[in-house]
């Protein structure tokens, strides 16, 4: 697995991974009981957002509802922690890691940035998880509404998401070996910034295309870095 380290602006780094399928989460979603039903929530919450995604017709038991601009509110909300919580999300089963570094950081330099997100995402969720836990159970007291309580499955989606995200955070931290690559490609991207708009994203487009990252535009914009 290649974790880039992503120059966003100044000091400012995220880290990424090109991903295209949830890669192995429903082999964790087994259970009993209350948790085996919050993990079905995700598996469909999960499956509706991405086929909602690929334009296909999403599970009938989470999206066809007749509150279809609460539903639509809720696919893009959770589009966009799939996106944030993905790369989270396959660490988790991971051992052995390559960070893929701007050649101008060496690898320790990069090691402190990646343990430093990794760490504010481990904080992160870990209080979001206690939110959206508590959030999850008011959520019950609409379950009497007809049809499919979108809300309850939205936060369910997001409580096991948050637990899928806390365990990679904490295995990228405490037991993945990592070792490093440096990119000349980041060192571009990096001095993109200092670019007219048009040439920047004419820059990020090229640099995205040699490291065969084509979702990597996409993350670079909801970064804001296009607007940087």
């Amino acid at each position: 697995m290649d974790v880039f380290v992503i120059p966003i602006r100044g000091d400012r780094y995220e880290l990424y991974c090109e991903l295209s399928a949830d890669h192995g989460v429903d082999a964790e979603l087994q259970g009993s009981g209350v948790l085996r039903g919050l993990k079905r929530r995700f598996a469909l919450m999960l499956r509706a957002v991405e086929a909602h995604e690929r334009g296909s017709v999403p599970p009938p038991t989470v999206v066809h509802s007749r509150m279809s601009q609460l539903n639509g509110w809720l696919m893009r909300l959770a589009a966009e922690r799939i996106a944030e919580q993905r790369l989270l999300w396959r660490l988790r089963r991971e051992t052995a890691v390559t960070v893929v570094h701007p050649r101008d950081l060496d690898f320790e330099q990069a090691m402190v940035i990646v343990r430093r997100i990794l760490q504010r995402d481990l904080e992160r969720h870990r209080r979001w998880f206690i939110v959206d836990g508590l959030a999850f159970v008011t959520t019950g007291l609409v379950a009497i509404l007809p049809g499919p309580n979108l809300l309850a499955y939205f936060f369910a989606f997001r409580v096991v998401g948050r637990w899928l995200s806390l365990r990679g955070a904490s295995q990228g931290l405490r037991r993945v070996l990592w070792n490093g690559r440096s990119s000349d490609e980041l060192v571009e991207l990096r001095r993109a910034v200092e670019l007219t708009p048009d040439a920047r994203w004419r820059r990020v487009k090229e640099v995205a295309e040699r490291l065969r990252l084509p979702r990597l535009p996409t993350f670079l914009e909801r970064m804001g870095f296009e607007r940087a």
